[in-house]
């Protein structure tokens, strides 16, 4: 390719940015030609094959989560083909399939680094949001942060579990779910619909409460005991509940919803503003309400030898990547059945 000026280009290859945050429908995306990026020292390149499209990615899209750098490149559920090989490297050869999931960057020796909570780390660094990710052709990442794949993974259907899945084990992990506990889930998409089939394979009992009702059908569909409208009462106390859903007015109905010493984890990167909490109703008996931060790689190793041991099923909905800028829109209007996901081929 030759530029206007005259100069030879390297090869080119289409990419979606973040060109304009703000809502979905003023068309936050830009669909662009730009340079394939090459690994630098400790990196590798992988030719995308397939890559999820995460709540995260709408909500930095939007706005929401303010951006790290200009013309960012969206998108941390990407699985591909090594490719080229960036100087230092010794972990993945060239074929080798890999995945690309959220968590990017840890310093290593902060005291969170040390101790096992490397997803606090103040130095971490983020696919997507700190550095280009998987809405293009190819994608660099460090190969100490990515993940070695089984050559015969189905990518449409391993995409959403780097980011949906982890996510998800990790917020499950957080609301301390007893032995055959009972779990409330709130919020019904890509990640939730991956942790309830986790908890059912622990021998939980699932409520599910969410919105739209293909995604009850859904949950039904996958063993939920219950699925009903967001804000119903589940059948029974529980013992743990996640907030999938990124609405802060959910939260207070499931504190009121938990049994004595239950745990509710919040599990978005993003939730609108909570309402005011009355201690008695919500809080009292030693109820927890915790957060859940990113995740570790450790979280991430153990999921995805989990999903694959109990033959975990992942709902899609496949999308060619010169249609992201309508994967966005569908998953910010719930049309999006189980994980939105860009097709390379």
């Amino acid at each position: 390719m030759i530029a206007r000026d005259g100069r030879k280009l390297g090869p080119q290859e289409l990419a979606w940015i973040v060109h304009s945050p703000g809502p979905v429908t003023s068309g936050p995306l830009r669909s662009v030609l730009r340079g394939v990026p090459e690994p630098g020292p400790g990196e590798v390149r992988v030719r995308v094959e397939a890559c999820g499209v995460c709540r995260t990615d709408l909500h930095l899209a939007e706005g929401d989560l303010a951006p790290h750098r200009p013309g960012t490149v969206p998108g941390h559920e990407v699985v591909g083909t090594v490719d080229s090989l960036g100087p230092g490297t010794s972990r993945f050869g060239i074929d080798d399939r890999i995945g690309i999931a959220w968590l990017r960057h840890t310093c290593g020796v902060c005291r969170y680094c040390t101790t096992g909570h490397e997803n606090l780390c103040p130095s971490s660094a983020y696919t997507g949001w700190d550095a280009d990710g998987g809405f293009a052709e190819h994608a660099v990442v460090p190969e100490g942060f990515a993940y070695a794949l089984p050559r015969a993974a189905d990518a449409e259907h391993f995409a959403p579990l780097l980011c949906a899945g982890i996510i998800g084990y990790r917020a499950l992990k957080r609301s301390e779910l007893p032995a055959h506990g009972r779990l409330g889930i709130y919020g019904f998409g890509a990640s939730a619909h991956l942790a309830a089939q986790v908890a059912l394979a622990q021998g939980a009992t699932v409520h599910v409460m969410t919105r739209a009702e293909s995604a009850r059908r859904l949950a039904l569909e996958l063993g939920a005991a219950s699925a009903q409208d967001t804000y119903a009462v589940p059948p029974e106390p529980l013992d743990s509940a996640i907030v999938f859903a990124p609405v802060g007015d959910i939260v207070p109905a499931a504190l009121q919803a938990l049994d004595r010493s239950g745990t509710l984890a919040l599990a978005g990167i993003h939730l609108t503003d909570v309402p005011t909490l009355n201690y008695q109703r919500h809080l009292f008996h030693e109820r927890q309400l915790r957060s859940v931060t990113a995740n570790t790689r450790e979280d991430g190793t153990e999921f995805l030898r989990l999903a694959q041991e109990i033959g975990i099923k992942v709902s899609t909905s496949p999308y060619p990547p010169t249609r992201a800028d309508q994967a966005l829109a569908d998953l910010a209007e719930d049309r999006v059945h189980g994980a939105a996901v860009l097709m390379f081929g």
